[in-house]
C-alpha cells in the first residue's frame, strides 16, 4: 500500500540457498492475496449494502441475503488457507498451511503437463542455438524441443 511494486524470492529460503515448492505456493497465495487489496475494493451503497443493513438491523442474519451471496464471490478466494472453523478442519484432517501447500506442489509436479510450444518459438530456439554453435564453432546437436 506504500508503493511497492515488486515482491520478490518467492519460494526461497536461507537467503536464497534453498528452494522449496511448498513454499513457492504459499508465497505466490500470499502475493496473489496482496495483490488483489492493491486493486482496491468498490465502496458504495450497493457494496457497501446499505439497504440491506437498514433492513436487517444490527443483530439480523447477513448470511442469508442474497447480497451477501452475490458479493461473496468477489473476495479473495484462497486456495491454500483453510478458513473453516476448527472443528471442520480438524475433521479434514487438520493438516497445516505448509502440508497443504506441499501436498499441491507435488500434486502439480506429478501431473502438470505444460501446453506445447508453438512451431514459430521452436523455429526461433533452434536459429539461437544454431548461431551459438556456429559462433562458438561446436558441432552441431540434435536436440528436440
Amino acid at each position: 500500500m506504500a508503493g511497492a511494486n515488486l515482491i520478490y524470492g518467492l519460494g526461497m529460503l536461507e537467503s536464497g540457498v534453498t528452494f522449496d515448492y511448498g513454499q513457492l505456493l504459499m508465497d505466490h497465495e500470499f502475493a496473489t492475496l496482496i495483490k488483489y487489496a492493491l486493486g482496491g475494493m468498490p465502496v458504495n451503497d450497493e457494496t457497501l449494502m446499505v439497504d440491506d443493513i437498514h433492513a436487517v438491523g444490527s443483530r439480523g442474519d447477513f448470511l442469508s441475503l442474497d447480497s451477501t451471496y452475490r458479493y461473496m464471490r468477489s473476495q479473495s478466494q484462497p486456495k491454500l488457507i483453510d478458513r473453516r472453523v476448527r472443528e471442520d478442519w480438524a475433521a479434514a484432517g487438520g493438516t497445516d498451511l505448509y502440508e497443504r501447500a506441499t501436498a499441491e506442489a507435488r500434486r502439480l509436479l506429478e501431473t502438470h503437463e505444460p501446453p506445447p510450444l508453438p512451431d514459430e518459438t521452436i523455429a526461433a530456439l533452434r536459429a539461437i542455438v544454431e548461431q551459438t554453435e556456429h559462433e562458438l564453432g561446436v558441432e552441431p546437436v540434435q536436440v528436440a524441443f
